[in-house]
This record gives C-alpha cells, sequence and structure tokens, in this order.
C-alpha cells in the first residue's frame, strides 16, 4: 500500500506562479533536508500523519477546482510523491509542484508543471542546488528565485547567462518576505531590462503569515 506523510491539505488561492489566484488544492508533505533562512513553512518539517494515495484522492473531491499543488517542505524528498503526482494526472487534475532544486525532478511526470526554486546565496543553501535539473526543465515549468538582497539579485542576474536553463524559460523573481522591499526589487529588475517576472506572495498580503492559506 503506497503511502505518503502529509501535513495538511486545505484549499486556498495560489499566491505565486503563473496560476496565481487560482482557486487550488494544497496538498503539503511533510519534511525537508533543506533549512533556508527564510523558510516559511518551518512547521512542516515534522509531523502531520501518513495517508494512502486512495485516501488523500479522495479527500481532495471535497473541493470543485482542476488545480491541484503539491508543495512541501520538499515533496520530493517522499519517494511515493512521483506516484502521487501521475494519479493527480490520471485523474484530470492540472498539477504543480514546488520542489528547492535540490532533489532529482527526473521522475516528476512529463504532465506535471515544476515550479522550481533556485537557491541564492542569501537563503545559506546555495550549495544544493542541483544544476543536473536544468535540462530536465520543460517549456510550461517555471524558476523561482528568492531573493534576501541586492547582492543575492546581482548573483542570480549572473546566473541566468551563466547556467545552462532552457529557451524558453520562465523565471519568478521574489522579495524575500521582510528582507527586500517589493519597490526595490522591481526598481533593480526594470533598471536591469530583466526579462523575467516579479511575483509577490499573494496569500500573505490577504492573509498574512500563517498556515492554511
Amino acid at each position: 500500500m503506497q503511502t505518503l506523510r502529509i501535513f495538511e491539505i486545505f484549499y486556498s488561492l495560489q499566491g505565486e506562479s503563473s496560476r496565481v489566484g487560482l482557486p487550488t488544492i494544497f496538498i503539503r508533505l511533510t519534511g525537508c533536508p533543506l533549512r533556508c533562512g527564510y523558510c516559511d513553512t518551518e512547521y512542516a518539517f515534522e509531523g502531520g500523519g501518513v495517508m494512502t494515495l486512495d485516501s488523500i484522492l479522495q479527500q481532495i473531491k471535497a473541493y470543485d477546482t482542476p488545480y491541484v499543488c503539491v508543495t512541501g517542505g520538499e515533496p520530493l524528498a517522499q519517494a511515493n510523491c512521483a506516484l502521487l503526482l501521475s494519479q493527480l494526472c490520471d485523474a484530470g487534475y492540472q498539477v504543480s509542484i514546488e520542489t528547492s532544486g535540490a532533489m532529482d525532478i527526473a521522475t516528476v511526470d512529463a504532465r506535471v508543471k515544476i515550479i522550481m526554486d533556485i537557491k541564492t546565496p542569501g537563503s545559506g543553501e546555495v550549495h544544493q542546488n542541483r544544476w543536473a535539473n536544468l535540462p530536465l526543465l520543460k517549456p510550461v515549468d517555471e524558476v523561482k528565485w528568492v531573493l534576501c538582497s541586492r547582492e543575492d539579485y546581482d548573483w542570480a542576474k549572473d546566473m541566468l547567462t551563466v547556467q545552462p536553463f532552457p529557451d524558453p524559460c520562465q523565471h519568478l523573481f521574489s522579495p524575500s518576505y521582510h528582507e527586500v522591499s517589493s519597490a526595490s526589487l522591481a526598481e533593480w529588475i526594470l533598471q536591469d531590462q530583466l526579462p523575467v517576472r516579479m511575483q509577490l506572495q499573494v496569500h500573505k498580503i490577504l492573509w498574512g503569515e500563517k498556515q492554511g492559506v
């Protein structure tokens, strides 16, 4: 029987990525091997409960939306995550996964939209970046950069030219909450005419920093 440790399943508006604003089912898996300084889901490092994949699929039927986001923690740290992703796709959902970029994405079903973080120096986990994932990204996938400072922004700008990102590739530049002002990041992007999408965490603007949103 295939199982996963699930911290929570909830229904909210997608606060990030190109699907921002869409009513979405979030399946948050417990656990993460990284310890990013700006992490806003430390509460999900432990706890939750074991659920079968069948029970997960049954529970989410209560919500009338085609969008499902599998997140964490780091969802790919659990072996059966890839199987859950495929079963969600088989059930007709439009599935995305939020992953740190430190785990191999080769097992992720091609039907899944991958939102992959690149860890900046300010995160404290830059050494965890798995650059071998880049050739595996699809045109529909997105790369997220959480920026903790002007130094992080300059580093990310350099990485856009140094690393072999696929073309096209949508890059999401996000200010670290409480560390970089959104206005400052907007000005930097415009000054450099950088071909990226700036994103804010809409769920935090609406409801603040709390669980289940």
